[in-house]
């Protein structure tokens, strides 16, 4: 008896190569063929499936915060500089000259109506410590989510957002170069933008800056993923100077990039190149780029300094890949330290502050978090462990705390731990590997698929109150808020919500 014709080779193999589901369907409808060489003919086809899907429609894949599931979609990389290109186009910025200009403090600006005084101009606020408290937030939101003022496409990278004056300012990827733009908080027009051929990219976060500029009075202050501290006029994106902290210290890179935000302190500028030979932590003049102390000779991590007063003594306190320390803001003399060796050399969640002499510091990757105390001894300072348990594993996303409760994302669901004794009071809610704020004793919560929630901060349980999808695609970037916006963007959108009551 004569085979049907849709039974025939030839067939079924033009149809695995044009259509492969159709030519699943026929390979399985073949009585003659043996199951084990239909199981290798449907990976063959599988194979066949996936390249038309990357290559006719641009599926990407790229891994989340675990390291170990992958997330899918359909970004094409060239479309979306178009898309990009296209946008700021059609309202032409005004493009910030890319020659450094002499140092010199900023010009100031005609005097002139502003909404407010600058307030949120660092990674994760004006302490850096995920903490709004400028105004009350809405805390009953509409089903469709909080109200949207405006939404772009953005390029890639992991900055997150800081807000002065009227704008919102972030470091982007866009093809061969680092962008620093300033975009109008209102409208979401970029106002200006400073290019500059560098390009970092790694398998598991993908390309782009990771570091968040830092504002300091009318200057702005732009780490890129390859070490380039850019110090810019924010008011028209001048360069008043410019320093590769990598090369002028003798670093190399690290493996996921540099990551820590600029700190401002005094009349310096603290960045942390990871050099050794003394030049692990670095000041420079903030207004002239001059080198003015160094310190220890530690491996760098991805933690961003923090200026804190820790029993009395006003101090810069950050975690290298090996430890955290405190340091004298005037000469970088080590005060303090304490050990905190993780996996991989991962530090990347922030300190959280406690009381005036305490902190707490988390990891991930099966690590835990620890409360440390430091206290006078003698003519030096001593830091000791009060508690230590797994039942907080911030791996890049830092936690916050209120009223004695500490909140965050252990691992990628979030929990909440009582400062005093670390006894964990309850875990709850999945939002990946997303990032928290607090305000008006509520978290705000972005979720890694780029949700928006608002979770109360209570240590009796877990209760969201509200999510909806705020913008698309995989996000690891920390929110800003100011003004009652908040500002959320990831590695293809950026978007403003009115979130002030």
């Amino acid at each position: 008896m004569a085979r049907p014709w849709y039974q025939s080779s030839p067939l079924t193999l033009l149809a695995a190569l044009l259509l492969p589901p159709a030519g699943l369907i026929l390979l399985w409808m073949r009585p003659a063929t043996r199951i084990p060489l239909k199981l290798l003919g449907t990976l063959g086809i599988a194979a066949v499936a996936v390249a038309h899907l990357v290559l006719l429609f641009g599926m990407r894949f790229e891994m989340d915060g675990s390291g170990s599931r992958p997330i899918f979609s359909f970004r094409d990389p060239e479309r979306h500089y178009e898309r990009i290109e296209q946008s700021r186009a059609a309202e032409p910025p005004v493009e910030a000259p890319s020659r450094v200009q002499a140092a010199a403090p900023p010009t100031p600006a005609p005097a002139r109506a502003v909404e407010s005084k600058p307030y949120w101009t660092d990674y994760r606020g004006p302490n850096r410590d995920g903490r709004y408290e400028q105004s009350g937030i809405l805390t009953a939101w509409p089903a469709k989510g909080l109200n949207l003022l405006w939404k772009i496409p953005v390029g890639g990278g992991y900055s997150s957002i800081v807000v002065a004056e009227g704008k919102a300012f972030t470091i982007e990827q866009r093809r061969g170069d680092e962008v620093i733009a300033a975009y109008d908080v209102k409208t979401g027009k970029q106002l200006w933008a400073h290019k500059y051929p560098a390009s970092f990219q790694e398998s598991m976060g993908g390309e782009g800056p990771r570091a968040t500029p830092a504002w300091h009075q009318g200057l702005l202050y732009s780490l890129g993923a390859t070490g380039w501290l850019k110090v810019l006029d924010a008011g028209t994106g001048q360069v008043k100077w410019e320093k590769d902290i990598l090369a002028d210290n003798g670093a190399q890179n690290l493996t996921w990039g540099m990551s820590a935000a600029p700190l401002i302190v005094d009349d310096k500028v603290i960045v942390q190149p990871g050099g050794m030979d003394g030049k692990s932590i670095v000041a420079y003049n903030k207004l002239t780029g001059a080198k003015m102390w160094t310190s220890l000779n530690d491996q760098q991590a991805y933690t961003t300094p923090m200026l804190a007063t820790l029993s009395g003594k006003r101090q810069i306190v950050t975690a290298t890949a090996l430890r955290v320390v405190g340091l004298d803001p005037d000469g970088g003399k080590l005060l303090w330290e304490f050990p905190w060796t993780t996996e991989y050399d991962v530090n990347a969640a922030q300190p959280v502050f406690t009381a005036e002499n305490r902190f707490i510091i988390s990891a991930g990757y099966d690590h835990g978090a620890a409360l440390v105390e430091v206290a006078p001894e003698g003519d030096a300072f001593k830091a000791r462990q009060i508690w230590f348990n797994k039942k907080m594993k911030n791996r890049f996303n830092s936690s916050v705390v209120h009223d004695g409760y500490l909140y965050g994302l252990d691992e990628s669901i979030m929990a909440c731990v009582r400062v005093g004794d670390g006894q964990q009071m309850w875990k709850g809610g999945r939002y990946g590997y997303g990032q928290l704020l607090l305000a008006g004793g509520h978290l705000v919560v972005i979720s890694e698929q780029g949700e928006v929630a608002l979770v109360k901060a209570a240590p009796d349980k877990h209760t969201e109150l509200a999510r909806f999808q705020a913008i698309e695609g995989k996000t690891w970037n920390v929110p800003a808020l100011a003004d009652g916006v908040l500002f959320v963007r990831n590695i293809a959108e950026m978007a403003a919500f009115r979130i002030g009551r």
